[in-house]
Protein backbone atom coordinates (compact mmCIF):
# COMPACT_ATOMS: atom_id res chain seq x y z
CA UNK A 1 0.00 0.00 0.00
CA UNK A 2 1.45 3.38 -0.99
CA UNK A 3 0.52 6.61 0.68
CA UNK A 4 1.06 10.19 -0.47
CA UNK A 5 0.27 13.52 1.09
CA UNK A 6 -0.68 16.45 -1.14
CA UNK A 7 -0.64 20.06 0.15
CA UNK A 8 -3.03 22.38 -1.66
CA UNK A 9 -3.61 25.94 -0.38
CA UNK A 10 -3.84 25.15 3.31
CA UNK A 11 -5.63 21.81 2.82
CA UNK A 12 -3.85 18.51 3.41
CA UNK A 13 -5.21 15.58 1.43
CA UNK A 14 -3.96 12.03 1.97
CA UNK A 15 -4.17 9.66 -1.00
CA UNK A 16 -3.80 5.91 -0.55
CA UNK A 17 -3.48 3.39 -3.37
CA UNK A 18 -3.16 -0.37 -3.37
CA UNK A 19 -0.76 -1.93 -5.83
CA UNK A 20 -1.46 -5.34 -7.37
CA UNK A 21 2.22 -6.16 -7.84
CA UNK A 22 4.19 -7.24 -4.79
CA UNK A 23 6.05 -4.46 -3.02
CA UNK A 24 9.79 -4.94 -2.50
CA UNK A 25 9.35 -4.88 1.29
CA UNK A 26 7.13 -7.98 1.25
CA UNK A 27 9.09 -10.19 -1.13
CA UNK A 28 9.94 -13.59 0.32
CA UNK A 29 13.37 -14.17 1.86
CA UNK A 30 13.54 -17.49 0.04
CA UNK A 31 12.51 -16.65 -3.53
CA UNK A 32 9.96 -18.66 -5.48
CA UNK A 33 11.92 -20.08 -8.43
CA UNK A 34 10.16 -20.90 -11.69
CA UNK A 35 11.84 -23.98 -13.18
CA UNK A 36 11.79 -23.76 -16.95
CA UNK A 37 11.30 -27.11 -18.66
CA UNK A 38 13.20 -28.04 -21.83
CA UNK A 39 10.08 -29.95 -22.95
CA UNK A 40 8.05 -26.74 -22.96
CA UNK A 41 5.60 -27.91 -20.29
CA UNK A 42 4.00 -25.36 -17.96
CA UNK A 43 6.42 -24.94 -15.05
CA UNK A 44 3.59 -24.42 -12.55
CA UNK A 45 0.17 -25.82 -11.58
CA UNK A 46 -3.00 -24.10 -10.44
CA UNK A 47 -4.43 -24.49 -6.97
CA UNK A 48 -7.05 -23.07 -4.63
CA UNK A 49 -6.96 -22.32 -0.90
CA UNK A 50 -9.46 -24.61 0.84
CA UNK A 51 -10.56 -26.25 4.06
CA UNK A 52 -9.60 -23.38 6.38
CA UNK A 53 -11.50 -23.49 9.66
CA UNK A 54 -13.92 -20.52 9.77
CA UNK A 55 -13.85 -20.80 13.57
CA UNK A 56 -10.05 -20.69 13.61
CA UNK A 57 -7.92 -17.76 12.46
CA UNK A 58 -9.66 -17.98 9.04
CA UNK A 59 -6.61 -17.36 6.84
CA UNK A 60 -3.66 -19.16 5.31
CA UNK A 61 -0.37 -17.46 6.09
CA UNK A 62 1.93 -16.68 3.19
CA UNK A 63 5.45 -16.91 4.61
CA UNK A 64 8.78 -15.41 3.49
CA UNK A 65 10.24 -18.93 3.28
CA UNK A 66 9.31 -22.61 3.58
CA UNK A 67 8.84 -22.92 7.33
CA UNK A 68 7.12 -21.61 10.44
CA UNK A 69 10.23 -19.67 11.46
CA UNK A 70 9.82 -17.26 8.52
CA UNK A 71 7.87 -14.01 8.78
CA UNK A 72 4.26 -13.89 7.57
CA UNK A 73 4.14 -11.58 4.54
CA UNK A 74 0.50 -11.97 3.52
CA UNK A 75 -2.78 -13.82 4.15
CA UNK A 76 -4.97 -15.87 1.79
CA UNK A 77 -8.55 -17.03 2.34
CA UNK A 78 -10.75 -19.97 1.29
CA UNK A 79 -11.44 -19.92 -2.45
CA UNK A 80 -8.47 -17.76 -3.44
CA UNK A 81 -6.55 -19.14 -6.41
CA UNK A 82 -2.79 -19.62 -6.45
CA UNK A 83 -0.17 -20.92 -8.86
CA UNK A 84 2.02 -23.65 -7.38
CA UNK A 85 5.57 -23.39 -8.75
CA UNK A 86 7.49 -25.77 -6.53
CA UNK A 87 7.78 -27.17 -3.03
CA UNK A 88 10.20 -27.74 -0.19
CA UNK A 89 8.95 -30.39 2.20
CA UNK A 90 5.40 -29.53 3.26
CA UNK A 91 5.55 -26.00 1.78
CA UNK A 92 4.41 -24.86 -1.65
CA UNK A 93 6.16 -22.04 -3.49
CA UNK A 94 3.19 -19.99 -4.72
CA UNK A 95 2.39 -17.04 -6.97
CA UNK A 96 -0.95 -15.27 -6.58
CA UNK A 97 -2.89 -12.07 -7.17
CA UNK A 98 -4.75 -9.99 -4.62
CA UNK A 99 -7.70 -9.30 -6.92
CA UNK A 100 -9.49 -12.37 -5.46
CA UNK A 101 -10.60 -13.36 -8.95
CA UNK A 102 -8.23 -15.92 -10.46
CA UNK A 103 -9.01 -16.89 -14.04
CA UNK A 104 -7.27 -14.63 -16.56
CA UNK A 105 -5.77 -12.64 -13.70
CA UNK A 106 -3.69 -15.70 -12.83
CA UNK A 107 -2.49 -16.04 -16.43
CA UNK A 108 -1.34 -12.42 -16.18
CA UNK A 109 1.21 -13.54 -13.56
CA UNK A 110 3.48 -14.64 -16.43
CA UNK A 111 4.58 -18.06 -15.14
CA UNK A 112 3.30 -20.22 -17.98
CA UNK A 113 5.27 -21.70 -20.91
CA UNK A 114 6.73 -18.33 -21.88
CA UNK A 115 8.80 -18.06 -18.67
CA UNK A 116 12.32 -17.63 -20.12
CA UNK A 117 14.49 -19.81 -17.85
CA UNK A 118 14.99 -20.96 -14.29
CA UNK A 119 14.85 -17.68 -12.35
CA UNK A 120 13.43 -16.31 -9.09
CA UNK A 121 9.93 -14.93 -9.63
CA UNK A 122 9.87 -11.11 -9.57
CA UNK A 123 6.33 -10.23 -10.58
CA UNK A 124 3.96 -8.81 -11.64
CA UNK A 125 1.99 -10.87 -9.07
CA UNK A 126 2.86 -11.69 -5.45
CA UNK A 127 4.80 -14.74 -4.31
CA UNK A 128 5.67 -16.62 -1.14
CA UNK A 129 5.39 -19.95 0.67
CA UNK A 130 2.32 -21.65 2.20
CA UNK A 131 1.57 -24.94 3.92
CA UNK A 132 0.42 -27.39 1.26
CA UNK A 133 -2.28 -28.90 3.53
CA UNK A 134 -4.51 -25.91 2.76
CA UNK A 135 -3.98 -25.74 -1.01
CA UNK A 136 -5.74 -28.13 -3.38
CA UNK A 137 -4.32 -28.53 -6.89
CA UNK A 138 -6.83 -27.77 -9.66
CA UNK A 139 -6.74 -28.09 -13.44
CA UNK A 140 -6.30 -24.37 -14.06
Amino acid sequence: MKSATILTIGLVVSVTTTAVAQNADIRPQVPVVINHSAEGDDPCNYGVVYNLDPNGDGFLAVKAGPGLQYERIDKLYNGEQVIICGNKGEWYAIVYTKTHQGGNDMRDCNVEKNWPMTLPYTGPCRSGWSDQRWIKQTSG
